[in-house]
């Protein structure tokens, strides 16, 4: 399995009282790498990722697009002996960058008709509408309970007292599952904010967690279209985002009846902000002052 981290040599630029400083310095860089992702031997996705976690990532990316429902809908996953040839000696060597995943249902694959290249960044490029994921979600979302917004805030300190990538390098994201009491089930950090979301739900499905009625999901990044969709196939009620939340992530969890919040801002003292988009009903605000 490769790093996680990467040293630089980097050349540093401060400015303090309008007088200019450089310097240089060793820094350690998120690994960023390809993951082949095959399936009945035959290519389905590729993308970039930190290496790490890569069964959790697969599960939970073929969970969010529908094409398993469990895990024993995989009967197999491996890492391709040989993948790469080298140039100097000839022997073939694994670079533990493709795996293939084989299905319990051969049949499967003929129904995987699209290309799913996604990278770090964009997400799956897979799921085409939103009526296309009402069609594939097989969960509804629970009705049944409040959170108080205290807890949501404890959480997001939490989850940054558990993110050891980026503390050293400030450069990749994270997902954690959540429980209604407050606990922190699973941290994992990726680069790419959607890879980070399908290890937690990849997680969640190996251990036989799905659906996630009684979780929340937190992330660090903004909430995006895939995200939602992704939290909503899980059947996740309520999802939380660090930053802001698209226009579609809004109208994915209006749609679902998924409350999304957005800028979830903990302070140390326990203090701290959100913003509330759809269905702010599964927050216990009866405590509300003023």
């Amino acid at each position: 399995m490769g790093r996680v981290t990467d040293r630089a040599r980097i050349r540093t630029v401060r400015v303090r009282e309008g007088r200019l400083y450089a310097g240089r310095k060793g820094d350690h860089v998120a690994v960023e790498e390809p993951l082949d992702i095959r399936l009945n031997g035959r290519q389905l996705s590729l993308t970039m990722r930190t290496p790490g976690h890569d069964v959790e990532l697969i599960h939970g990316f073929l969970h969010g697009e529908g094409l398993i429902a469990h895990r024993e809908d995989i009967t197999e996953g491996r890492y391709c002996d040989g993948a790469v040839v080298d140039d100097g000696s000839g022997f073939a060597q694994n670079t533990y960058n493709v795996m293939d995943f084989t299905t319990a249902r051969p049949q499967l694959l003929p129904l995987v008709g699209r290309n799913f290249a996604t990278t770090s960044a964009c997400g799956v490029c897979g799921s085409e509408s939103i009526d296309a994921v009402r069609t594939k979600s097989r969960y509804t979302l629970a009705e049944d309970w409040q959170l108080d917004p205290r807890v949501l805030l404890a959480a997001a300190r939490g989850m940054g007292e558990q993110q050891p990538v980026f503390a050293r390098t400030g450069g990749v994201h994270a997902a954690a599952l959540v429980d209604l009491e407050g606990t922190v089930l699973v941290v994992r950090e990726d680069v790419g904010r959607h890879n980070a979301v399908d290890k937690v739900i990849g997680w969640a499905l190996l251990e036989d967690r799905l659906p996630l009625r009684d979780c929340f999901l937190l992330v660090s990044s903004r909430a995006s279209f895939e995200i939602a969709q992704k939290a909503c196939m899980a059947g996740i009620p309520l999802l939380a985002c660090v930053s802001a939340a698209s226009s579609l992530a809004v109208q994915t969890a209006h749609e679902f009846g998924q409350t999304l919040v957005g800028f979830t801002r903990a302070a140390e003292d326990g203090d701290g902000r959100m913003n509330v988009y759809t269905r702010p009903d599964r927050l216990d605000l009866a405590a509300v002052e003023g």
